[in-house]
This record gives structure tokens, sequence and C-alpha cells, in this order.
């Protein structure tokens, strides 16, 4: 992963680094939470999740994915005939995945705490092994075509379909909704965030989309998402402007305003602040790579 990115993602756990790694399948000694979609691949065997007290049976050889900030843990595991079974789990950051275009229920299943398992074929031990090494070769390029590869695997899935191990169950709420979890308000918040990117984005509009007082929904947002909301909302807008860096022939202004930034001065900053280099460099680094 490039050093900006680096940066990037070290400033807070609510978005986890890009990752893959391989393991012996184990158990988790209690529950835990983070900022990534994660995809489980079992080489034999199957094992038993729990996803905020749902269980869910993860067979192997095929590619399970769910959002990962919701509490999970392994409760069981079986090894298969030879008792040799490896997992291998990849990490995509949340923001990524709400970035990646053409998803449609995909995502809207991730985010309602759906677990799925890609089709048979999707996916193989041999190309997670080689996911894995261009992962680890640090070569920024290889790295670069590895999350392409990952982005048009989840495209072609959202046209293909998948298996429901567990059907979405976070319900939408509307500002006549009574009562609600407080991760169901938070996903209906996401939601009308990222449908709404390029518009102002005040805490009392998003607030209201949901029915609650505006400083109750702040803390809401922070205490689910370990972000504060104004937080990912710039995180979404930066996401954004980067893709757009790389795309035609748009001006630095057009990229900011587009991406829902408001002053110029202000899109150079969080750029800065988030990358550690400013947009113009990040493209020309970009541009030199070709």
């Amino acid at each position: 992963m490039p050093r900006p990115d680096r940066r990037f993602y070290a400033q807070t756990q609510a978005f986890g680094r890009f990752g893959i790694r391989w393991f012996d399948t184990q158990i988790m000694p209690k529950e835990h939470f983070h900022g990534h979609i994660e995809l489980n691949w079992l080489t034999a065997g199957d094992m038993d999740y729990v996803i905020d007290g749902h269980e869910v049976l993860v067979p192997s050889q095929r590619l399970v994915m769910f959002w990962a900030g919701i509490p999970h843990r392994t409760l069981d595991v079986r090894r298969g005939p030879g008792g040799e079974s490896k997992q291998c789990n990849v990490y995509l950051p949340l923001d990524t995945f709400l970035h990646m275009p053409n998803l449609g229920k995909l995502t809207d299943t991730m985010m309602g705490g759906g677990v799925v398992a890609l089709p048979s074929g999707t996916i193989s031990t041999e190309i997670l092994e080689r996911w894995y090494d261009d992962y680890r070769s640090g070569n920024a390029e290889r790295g670069d075509l590895l999350r392409a590869e990952i982005a048009i695997m989840l495209r072609r899935a959202s046209l293909t379909g998948w298996d429901e191990l567990l059907p979405p169950w976070i319900e939408a709420v509307t500002p006549t909704t009574k009562s609600a979890t407080p991760l169901r308000y938070v996903v209906a918040m996401i939601k009308h965030i990222l449908e709404h990117l390029n518009d102002p984005l005040r805490s009392q509009d998003i607030a209201s989309v949901v029915g609650l007082h505006p400083n109750y929904a702040l803390n809401l947002f922070t205490s689910v998402m370990n972000v504060s909301l104004h937080k990912f909302v710039v995180r979404m807008r930066l996401i954004r402007a980067r893709a757009l860096l790389f795309e035609g022939n748009l001006s630095i202004e057009t990229v900011a305003y587009s991406s829902g930034f408001t002053a110029l001065s202000q899109f150079y900053e969080q750029f800065r602040n988030a990358y550690g280099i400013t947009p113009r460099e990040m493209r020309a680094h970009y541009l030199h790579q070709q």
C-alpha cells in the first residue's frame, strides 16, 4: 500500500487498512469488530460464527463476506478430514467498499447485517495465494491490480447473485420510527450520507432522517462507528476525490466541488492532512507510475 494510504488509515480504527492474511483456523475467545468488509475462505472443514447473536455456518471452498463492524466471533471449528484446514481473510476497508460503484443490493445486504457466500468458482486457493503474494510484495502497482480484481469480483457477484448464510436483519429507519437499535439508526444515517455526498450535510439534517435529536444522533454515530459523523463525511468525500483525480482530466477545483467540498482551501487542507501530499502531487505521482 502506498505510504500516503498507510497514513490515511492509521489515523483511526474506524476504517481498517486493506490486508490479507493466512492462518490456522481458530476459535476466538471473545467477540470483536473492526472497520472492514471481511471475506473469509476455508480450505477445508467449516466453522461456526456468531454475529451479533446470529449463528452462521461458514463452509469451505466458498468466499464468505460480511460487515465486520458488527460484533462477531468464531465459536467452533471443524478442520476437515486431515485436520489441516487453513483460513484466508481479506480485509477490505469499509470506506473503500462503500465507494465501489454498481454493487446495488450487495452493499445494502452488507450494511443490513447480511452474510453471503459468493458462488462456487468465484475464487480459488491458488488465486488467494497470488493475491497474498501481491499484497506482501510491497509493489504499489501490484497492490492496485489486486484491489481492482477484488472490485471486479464483487461487481460480478452483484450481477450473478450469491447465497445468503444470514439474511439482512438491520431494518430501515425513518423519522417516524418509534425506537430502533443504535446500529439501525447509524446504518440509516450512512445511507443518507452516501446518497447526498455532494450536498451540504449538516448534522441536524442527518439526524432528522432518523428522527433523533442532533446531539444524540452525533453521539450514537460515534459510539457505533468509532469515528465522528463529521470525520466520516470527510473521509467518504476524500475517497471520492481520490478516485476522481485519476479519472479523466478534471481540474482540481472540479474534483473538490464534485466531492462535496465547498471551498478549495478546505479541500487542500483535508486532503493533505489525510494523505500527506496535495491532490496535484498525488495525481502527478500516479501518472508517473503509468
